[in-house]
C-alpha cells in the first residue's frame, strides 16, 4: 500500500477578528481533505486493477483527486500563515526584492492581492513563484483547483471559500476577514515558502 498523506498539526495563536472556533471546525475540514486524498489514492488503486471495466469511476475519481488534494495542500499553506503570531514583511530581503521588480511597491501589490481576494465565488487568492520566469504572480483558483498556474510555486494563500470567514463576520463582512488575514499573517511563513520555491 502506498504511503498515506499525514494530517500536519499547527500551533496558531489567538488571531484578531477570526475566533478561536472558526479554526478548530476549519481544521476538521482540512483533516477531511487528507483522509479523502488517501481514501481516493486507495480507490484508484482498486478500480486501476480492472481499468476497463472501472473507467468511467476511475476517471471521475481521478478528477476528484486535485480537488481533495489541492485542498489539503492549500490549507496547509492558510494555516501555516498564523504560526509564530504576526510578523511585517521584510522588505530587504529576497522577497521584498523580489515583489520590487513586480510591482511599484508593497501596497500597490497589496491592494492588488486583495482585489483579486475580494472576487465574486468560492477560492483562493494565491501569490505563487514561478521559477520558468523567475516571477512573482497573483492568481485566483476557483474551488480549490480550477486556476492552478502550471510549475507555479504557492507561496502565500489565502482561503476565500465562506467557512473560512461567514460565523465571525457575516458575508457582509468580506472585506474585514481579509484585512484581518493580513492582521494575522506571520510574513516569515511566506518567505521561507519562497526560499525553498527558488532552490527547487
Amino acid at each position: 500500500m502506498a504511503t498515506q498523506f499525514e494530517e500536519k498539526k499547527f500551533n496558531i495563536p489567538a488571531l484578531k477578528g477570526i475566533s478561536e472556533k472558526t479554526i478548530e471546525e476549519h481544521l476538521k475540514l482540512y483533516s477531511g481533505y487528507v483522509k479523502n486524498a488517501n481514501t481516493i489514492l486507495a480507490k484508484i488503486d482498486e478500480y486501476a486493477k480492472d481499468s476497463e471495466s472501472n473507467a468511467y469511476a476511475l476517471g471521475e475519481i481521478q478528477r476528484r483527486f486535485s480537488f481533495e488534494f489541492n485542498g489539503m495542500r492549500n490549507h496547509e499553506i492558510y494555516f501555516s500563515h498564523f504560526e509564530g503570531g504576526p510578523q511585517a514583511v521584510n522588505s530587504s530581503g529576497p522577497l521584498g526584492q523580489k515583489g520590487n521588480e513586480e510591482w511599484p511597491s508593497y501596497e500597490f501589490w497589496l491592494n492588488r492581492f486583495k482585489a483579486i481576494a475580494l472576487t465574486r465565488g468560492i477560492g483562493w487568492a494565491i501569490l505563487g513563484y514561478d521559477k520558468v520566469s523567475d516571477r512573482l504572480l497573483n492568481y485566483w483558483v476557483d474551488e480549490q483547483h480550477l486556476g492552478q498556474l502550471s510549475q507555479c510555486i504557492p507561496i502565500l494563500a489565502l482561503d476565500m471559500w465562506e467557512h473560512s470567514y461567514v460565523a465571525d463576520y457575516q458575508p457582509s463582512g468580506k472585506k474585514q476577514y481579509v484585512e484581518d488575514f493580513f492582521s494575522n499573517l506571520n510574513w516569515q511563513s511566506v518567505e521561507s515558502r519562497y526560499a525553498n520555491a527558488t532552490k527547487q
